[in-house]
């Protein structure tokens, strides 16, 4: 080997230095106490942000955008397919990026292997769908090779520049009112790692996840927890909302 050359190494060694001490059950029961207190806070203050997100205001999309999908062009209302809310993430599969032709660049795979099923955010009136500038057969393809069920569009205009994606990744969030769509919200950089849940993709959404617990404005649809729970492929089609709520 040269002085030019770097070694292949293997995983990372499992034991590092400069580890903690090692503690009783007492004291290691008395430590996570303490964190219990800070990791308390930091669910009540996520759900105090997620509050936040509900009050947003909402902003109309003026312009008509078209993907391609597997059945065919479709509209951003389309997208929604008779539900109330749509989740957009914009995923970097296309010629030029790492990976291509065999798959999308390494950090949007990432967020696609840890997708939950979509049929629980389908159940609370959500569509999520992916989008690239790839063509459907490359998509058809990739999607068949990883594993991945969630639909995924083709964008073919201006809707990644117009909503802050056509050169990072990120999260858009609509709501329709009947056939007008209203975008509410909008998360990128280190805050798409967190998304994956059904929970984290609902708590970005203008509705919520729609239980009565939530501090959320008056007239939103709300359940019980746990009644709405059910297994993946128990849900049915479930009976969509006509419009936003007033």
């Amino acid at each position: 080997m040269t002085d030019h050359e770097v070694p292949i190494t293997g995983p990372a060694d499992p034991s590092p230095t400069g580890t903690p001490p090692i503690a009783s059950p007492e004291e290691w029961e008395a430590a996570r106490q303490r964190l219990l207190v800070q990791e308390k806070e930091l669910t009540r203050a996520r759900d105090a942000l997620a509050a936040e997100r509900r009050r947003m205001p909402w902003l109309a999309v003026e312009k008509d955008y078209a993907f391609d999908g597997p059945e065919g062009r479709a509209s951003l209302l389309d997208l929604f397919d008779g539900r109330l809310q749509l989740i957009v993430y914009r995923a970097f599969f296309e010629p030029g990026v790492i990976g291509w032709p065999d798959h999308a660049c390494p950090g949007c795979s990432i967020v696609a292997d840890q997708v939950a099923h979509v049929a629980h955010l389908n159940a609370r009136n959500t569509t999520l769908v992916f989008a690239s500038r790839a063509p459907q057969q490359d998509i058809a393809r990739m999607k068949a090779r990883m594993g991945w069920t969630m639909p995924w569009y083709t964008i073919t205009d201006e809707f990644d520049v117009d909503f802050g994606v056509d050169e990072w990744h990120g999260t858009n969030a609509f709501i329709r009112d009947g056939e007008t769509v209203f975008r509410t919200y909008f998360v990128n950089n280190r805050g798409d790692e967190a998304l994956g849940s059904t929970w984290s993709y609902l708590d970005v959404t203008a509705l919520g996840r729609q239980e009565d617990w939530e501090d959320s404005p008056e007239g939103y649809p709300q359940t019980p927890p746990y009644v709405w729970w059910n297994w993946h492929d128990e849900y049915g089609d479930g009976a969509p909302l006509a419009a936003a709520p007033k």
